[in-house]
């Protein structure tokens, strides 16, 4: 885990759902030879999740698992509702949650429905919070052809 000040990455989704776009930012976590802390609100979510990653694409693994099952802490990705990176991940992805302490990770990234109000505003209010922690903070935003943008 990092010993620096993390950046907090936002992507505000607006045509593809989370179960589209987490796959390819997890692949690009992975390239860079991290291993992510995917931090949900319930288990519930989590098993969806789970479940999402091991289909997403039929060329593809994306090894991973659940933060309750067996040797979670050897898991590149690890599906959890804790705050603790058991598996020390450099990067933190809170979805639907508030990231919290960000001590230990090199980068959060911040995913939220851009269509629900309710996500938004808690975005806001984490974007705050992270900035004024002196957080480096960016924006990205999904673009006509599903691309993303930097915004901020």
């Amino acid at each position: 885990m990092s010993e620096g000040v993390c950046e907090v990455w936002f992507y505000h989704l607006e045509r593809s759902s989370l179960d589209e776009v987490l796959p390819e930012l997890l692949e690009r976590t992975l390239t860079r030879g991290w291993k992510a802390l995917v931090r949900v609100e319930d288990a519930e979510t989590a098993k969806r999740l789970d479940a999402a990653l091991w289909t997403y694409r039929d060329d593809a693994f994306l090894p991973h698992g659940l933060a309750w099952e067996a040797f979670a802490a050897r898991q590149p990705v690890l599906l959890t509702t804790e705050a603790e990176a058991t598996n020390g991940a450099e990067a933190l992805f809170a979805l639907g949650v508030d990231p919290g302490d960000l001590a230990g990770f090199s980068r959060c990234i911040v995913i939220f429905d851009g269509r629900d109000a309710d996500r938004r505003a808690s975005a806001r209010k984490i974007w705050t919070r992270c900035k004024t922690a002196g957080h480096p903070v960016s924006y990205w935003r999904q673009g006509e052809a599903r691309g993303w943008t930097r915004e901020a």
